[in-house]
């Protein structure tokens, strides 16, 4: 059975599945071009397919005896879902594998910008670019500050957990509130969005891509946030308006920002990279080999699945 894998991924997570698919991956190069898959899908039963490369409906389309979409990755904005659900193709995606490595980062992304190490070290690498001094580089402690997460899903959850050991408060606003069990479990608070924008320190942006979280953070709610609030953004680009974002921390409306992920990546504004209160990073949420790895296994395990008459490990549609 053939499995069109869009990305050159490491073998090692799909070394145990080599006997039950034949894997066509990219040769000598990063990726398939959308040409290229649309060219060797007619005959494929399953895609493995990545967020870098938009599956819309040419591609499902071309793939005539395609079956099922295993997403690489949470997220699956990448996928025209409803066209394919209406071919009755299956497609899932593999939210296991990334919790911890996205909530890693984002609480890396929390100390980094506010402790100001990556501006701290920038300056460092330059000739006369920093001052020292008792009252130079001040940055901002987490102990006892408030952390407002959007997206209390798994990720937000270990997010909150990595912020309780660090003695921050966490308030956090989810499209259904979690039951009181599991927020004294997390020592955690439910806030109205309008409420949790005015009150937090830092905001951790966690919720899926749809209509109602694109743009969620635009000049509004900016504006609403407490003075020198921080945002971190490890969920997707367009929750956020770039334009509205650049122009806030211009003009000093919020203290900063922390970016894994941009609304028109991998294109970055020019006036992102100038400003010394952000910190940059090129979507690596779940850039580790070991996640990586897993997520493969993951998402082969759902196509196993799917082809043995088994439910998958997580369905999308």
């Amino acid at each position: 059975m053939k499995v069109l894998v869009t990305y050159n991924l490491p073998k090692e997570g799909f070394a145990d599945y080599t006997s039950n698919f034949n894997f066509i991956f990219p040769e000598n190069k990063a990726s398939f071009t959308k040409e290229e898959i649309i060219s060797r899908i007619g005959d494929v039963e399953a895609l493995l397919s990545m967020f870098n490369l938009p599956i819309d409906k040419e591609i499902i389309d071309a793939g005539k005896n395609l079956k099922i979409i295993s997403n690489f990755g949470v997220g699956f904005n990448n996928v025209d879902i409803e066209y394919a659900k209406s071919k009755g193709i299956r497609v899932t995606n593999t939210p296991d594998p990334v919790v911890e490595p996205t909530a890693e980062l984002a609480f890396t992304l929390i100390g980094d910008l506010a402790r100001r190490v990556s501006e701290c070290d920038k300056k460092l690498r330059q000739p006369n670019a920093i001052r020292w001094g008792v009252m130079e580089n001040l940055g901002v402690g987490l102990y006892k500050k408030r952390l407002g997460i959007i997206g209390m899903g798994r990720i937000g959850q270990a997010i909150a957990r990595r912020a309780l050991a660090s003695g921050m408060e966490i308030v956090y606003h989810n499209r259904h509130q979690l039951s009181a069990e599991k927020e004294n479990e997390l020592n955690i608070r439910y806030l109205p969005l309008n409420e949790l924008l005015a009150e937090s320190d830092f905001i951790s942006l966690n919720t899926p891509l749809t209509e109602s979280t694109y743009h969620m953070i635009d000049k509004r709610a900016l504006k609403s946030m407490k003075k020198g609030c921080m945002v971190i953004n490890t969920a997707r680009g367009p929750v956020v308006n770039e334009a509205d974002l650049i122009n806030a921390l211009k003009e000093g409306i919020i203290g900063g920002a922390a970016l894994d992920v941009f609304e028109f990546e991998p294109k970055i504004s020019e006036e992102l990279l100038k400003l010394e209160n952000v910190v940059l990073v090129p979507h690596i949420g779940t850039a580790t080999l070991s996640a990586r790895n897993e997520m493969s296994r993951y998402a082969c395990e759902n196509i196993r699945r799917f082809f043995n008459g088994e439910d998958p490990l997580s369905v999308v549609v």
